[in-house]
């Protein structure tokens, strides 16, 4: 079902004109009212009338997270502190949070663009939307409140954790779409399990599930357990939360909405823009963004973009799942590692469960990895042969993905922690 006809099926020359007149409206605001951008633009010898048209993008500085950080709180907003009506921040867990100012204006956009990705799992004012996300600074929670409230479905802010209450909720107010991460399904799926659920027998039938990079292996994982369509999500806090983009039913690539964030790819070492199809970090420019715009925002997310239409009807540029991130990404001996290629492998191979840990340690100048990868519980109850032998073929699997060694090591039903939010994939006990 597409939300918004006009706008998510654009042809191109029709895209590209509303990009370049939002781009040039954007420009001028935030050079006459951000010092920021002002001083940043100033710098490159770049005023607001040299910004005639998207092409013109290239002209402009980016922006870092670091960026944001040196200029918290409210360097990047502009307009009156009077216009702002909601506020949300990172968790700030590593640093001095990023913030996200919005206007009553901003708050509407929300609302649409997380209808138009609810939308693309068939949602619509006749269902239940269970959303696991956390309600609070953290965007996902109010995000997705606001795509369901502007379909007119029925939503439940259960928010994210207390999974015995989330089962008993999807039984008894009878749910049909399920919002949170795609590791949190699991637990539900796994808990649900040992409490008897028989997911088969409940109305639910889409989960929007995204906060964290996963796996087409997952996705079967849970489409399988839950008995739903599982639909990767993207957002960041940085650009407006949850509703950036979203997958359709064709589940090729996850659709930007690109009338109001305009996406590049480039070369995380250089800057330089990179063609379609080719892989590099992600940038986002918010073109319709008024209390807290940010331009070319480098996200550090790897992926890559799919101009060609897709079979949808959809028109706007669509983006592969995301690879991993630039800050997640490990270098092992000289061979870039990301945990979404060992998630890929796991989730091809019998015996295991989609639950592990990258334990990431350095002997003298040396850095070696260990996978910890849950067994299913028949798995469990081999002998110990079968279970080296079982380590060998995946550490086997992995060498042949990854070209590096990583040992392997299989360990008991349950023993990988759980999370009601992102999962914790990477434990790097190195001292660097």
């Amino acid at each position: 079902m597409i939300w918004d006809q006009k706008h998510e099926t654009m042809d191109e020359a029709g895209r590209k004109k509303l990009q370049g007149e939002r781009l040039s409206a954007l420009i001028k605001r935030a050079y006459g009212s951000v010092p920021f951008y002002k001083k940043k633009m100033d710098e490159l010898g770049v005023k607001p009338e040299d910004i005639k048209g998207i092409e013109d993008i290239t002209k402009l500085p980016f922006l870092t997270k670091t960026d944001m950080r040196d200029i918290y709180p409210y360097g990047l907003v502009a307009v009156p502190l009077k216009d702002i009506v909601e506020i949300h921040t990172s968790s700030g867990t590593t640093g001095t949070p990023v913030v996200d100012a919005y206007t009553i204006n901003d708050i509407k956009i929300w609302g649409e663009v997380m209808a138009r990705t609810l939308a693309m799992g068939g949602t619509t004012s006749e269902d239940t939307v269970q959303n696991a996300y956390g309600y609070g600074l953290f965007t996902g929670g109010l995000g997705v409140h606001y795509g369901a409230r502007t379909i007119g479905a029925n939503v439940i802010p259960i928010s994210g954790g207390n999974t015995l209450r989330q089962l008993k909720t999807m039984q008894d107010f009878k749910s049909t779409v399920l919002t949170c991460t795609p590791s949190y399904s699991l637990m539900l799926a796994e808990i649900g399990k040992e409490k008897g659920i028989d997911f088969k027998k409940l109305p639910l039938k889409v989960g929007f599930l995204g906060a964290e990079p996963w796996s087409d292996g997952m996705r079967r994982e849970i489409e399988e357990k839950l008995n739903i369509m599982a639909l990767d999500i993207y957002g960041l806090t940085e650009i407006i939360g949850p509703g950036v983009a979203a997958e359709c039913e064709c589940k090729k690539g996850l659709h930007i909405f690109d009338d109001h964030f305009y996406p590049e790819i480039i070369d995380p070492e250089t800057g330089e823009v990179l063609p379609h199809g080719q892989k590099g970090e992600l940038v986002f420019t918010t073109l319709t963004k008024e209390g807290s715009p940010v331009i070319r925002y480098r996200t550090r997310d790897i992926t890559f973009l799919i101009p060609e239409k897709c079979e949808c009807g959809r028109t706007s540029i669509r983006m592969h799942r995301i690879l991993g991130r630039t800050d997640d990404m490990l270098i092992i001996r000289g061979v870039n590692v990301f945990p979404s290629q060992i998630e890929e492998v796991l989730m091809e191979l019998e015996g295991t469960e989609p639950h592990y840990q990258i334990i990431v340690e350095r002997t003298g100048q040396l850095d070696s990895i260990e996978v910890q990868v849950e067994m299913t519980d028949k798995l469990f109850s081999d002998e110990i042969k079968n279970l080296e032998k079982e380590e060998k073929e995946i550490e086997g699997a992995l060498y042949s993905a990854l070209n590096v060694h990583a040992k392997v090591t299989l360990v008991e039903p349950k023993k990988i922690p759980r999370s009601e939010g992102k999962a914790k994939r990477i434990i790097d006990k190195r001292k660097i």
